[in-house]
């Protein structure tokens, strides 16, 4: 799990309650009518600018703003180059029971070189793959980001609303100003938090996580491309490593340095 994620919204929703209770009671700012009019009109807008479809693909994609990815770049690596090793040792047929349990864009890459497929087709394949996936992550990204754009539109809405009943009961009675001005700002404050501390913190989210998802994918390209030109190991190894960062390439050689201790049967007292 992503605790960053966790700690920000509960930290966010904590801080912002003590701010508010320092004042007065929480109740304060309790208002159906402005709750309705931030959340349910700015929920109107995404569904006239959005499919339904599109409504499910990016609640689906909330979670990896929750939680890290299953592989890491370290591990894709250290298969790669395991893969290079067998494929000079035994011939590329020899990789295609090995991939059953790999993610599911690499079994399609070492497929297609275990079935011959030309190195540039190979490249184009994997390409348009990665092409496609980061116009759909790119697509729920925009979707938040619109959400966050649109809510405290609908607040500052709900605010003229209220400034609207205001201004038409002021001859009425002048002591109900101050607590309708209130509640006619009330509105504003919703359309920031939801807009502020949830939607766009959310696509920035998913940004990163699709950012780092489209290095392992080019990632897995280049070794796979590696693997068909029957590169040294070393080589592919090094090379792949030149997409990560100094500290995570340290982690690449003493996980390959661990398995091949292991592999010896050599114990490592940690």
């Amino acid at each position: 799990m992503d605790l960053s994620t966790v700690i920000g919204i509960v930290a966010g929703v904590l801080l912002l309650g003590i701010g508010m209770a320092s004042g007065g009671s929480l109740s304060t700012f309790w208002n159906p009518p402005s709750i309705a009019i931030t959340l349910g009109g700015s929920f109107a807008a995404m569904l006239i600018n959005f499919p339904l479809s599109q409504f499910v693909k990016a609640w689906r994609a909330v979670r990896w703003a929750f939680f890290d990815r299953t592989f890491s770049p370290e591990r894709i690596i250290n298969s790669l180059v395991g893969f290079a090793e067998k494929a000079r040792r035994e011939g590329l047929l020899a990789l295609e029971d090995d991939v059953s349990d790999e993610d599911a864009f690499l079994k399609k890459g070492i497929q297609l070189v275990v079935d011959g497929t030309d190195p540039e087709l190979v490249k184009s394949i994997m390409d348009i793959e990665i092409s496609f996936l980061e116009n759909r992550h790119r697509s729920n990204q925009m979707f938040f980001e619109t959400w966050g754009s649109v809510a405290p539109a609908f607040g500052m809405a709900g605010t003229l609303i209220g400034l609207i009943q205001m201004l038409r009961s002021m001859g009425e009675d002048l002591g109900a100003l101050g607590p309708a001005m209130a509640v006619a700002l009330i509105t504003t404050l919703y359309g920031v938090i939801l807009a502020y501390l949830i939607f766009i913190p959310l696509a920035g989210k998913l940004k990163i996580r699709s950012s780092e998802e489209i290095i392992i994918r080019q990632v897995m390209v280049e070794g796979i491309l590696s693997i068909q030109a029957g590169e040294n190991p070393r080589i592919v190894e090094e090379k792949l490593k030149s997409f990560l960062a100094p500290a995570q390439r340290e982690g690449v050689g003493r996980q390959r340095r661990q398995e091949g201790l292991d592999q010896q049967g050599v114990g490592v007292n940690v």
